[in-house]
């Protein structure tokens, strides 16, 4: 069931993949400020979740506030946390992720395409001026998301988080939304290609303020969110 579940995904998700980047193409004489081509990602992946037979359960929606650019926090267990959250997250937002993923091929460019951030982790001064630019988005009014993990931790145990995400907090000075997910770790696991049906759950917990809090402060008080937000949902159906 898995291998043909995999098939399933690859043969009838790589030319759904190619058809979609030609509409992202078709979009941008239209459409500049990449709403369209996040929507158009949103889309697809649901084509994906779909195809691989991950159900997505989401609570919190009440918690994104309307109106108003926040950073969300997330944990970062497996590789399809990208799909369930640029599905189900219910508002527009920019990822700001490692430059290497900018290299895929067509969902790469998508990216690009798109205007979301990617951080240099090899070049301090490069990565501090992807910073700035995440942190101009954010006053222009747009959204960002951040794994402050920095890479995926296979578990629902948090690995230590980077400063990246509060100093650009800090320095934009907008609210952050915690967001727990769990559930991917064993969908597409490091190296393979096997993909499993699961079921994800992503939790989004009430906004912070950053005003009152240095960002040491920030930082363990979003650790805590989240954790708390993955024990209450361990467990649950």
């Amino acid at each position: 069931m898995t291998v043909l579940r995999t098939l399933a995904v690859w043969l009838l998700g790589l030319p759904i993949t190619i058809a979609l980047f030609i509409l992202v193409l078709f979009s941008l004489p239209f459409e500049r400020q990449g709403r369209a081509v996040h929507s158009i990602g949103a889309f697809w992946s649901r084509v994906v979740l779909a195809l691989s037979g991950v159900r997505v359960d989401v609570q919190g929606r009440e918690n994104v506030p309307s109106g108003r650019p926040v950073i969300f926090v997330s944990n970062h267990q497996g590789a399809f946390d990208i799909p369930a959250l640029q599905a189900f997250l219910p508002v527009q937002f920019r990822w700001v992720a490692k430059k290497s993923l900018f290299r895929i091929p067509v969902i790469g460019w998508s990216m690009s395409l798109a205007g979301y951030v990617g951080i240099d982790r090899d070049n301090p001064a490069e990565a501090m001026k992807n910073m700035e630019e995440a942190s101009e988005k954010i006053k222009r009014g747009t959204s960002v998301l951040i794994f402050p993990e920095g890479t995926r931790s296979g578990s629902v145990r948090l690995l230590p988080f980077k400063r990246g995400a509060f100093v650009l907090a800090k320095k934009s000075g907008v609210p952050v939304v915690p967001v727990a997910i769990d559930g991917t770790s064993d969908i597409m696991r490091r190296g393979g290609i096997l993909i499993r049906p699961s079921r994800v759950r992503i939790r989004i917990g009430r906004l912070v303020e950053t005003g009152p809090l240095d960002e040491k402060e920030l930082r363990n008080r979003m650790k805590k969110d989240i954790e708390g937000l993955l024990q209450a949902g361990a467990g649950r159906p």
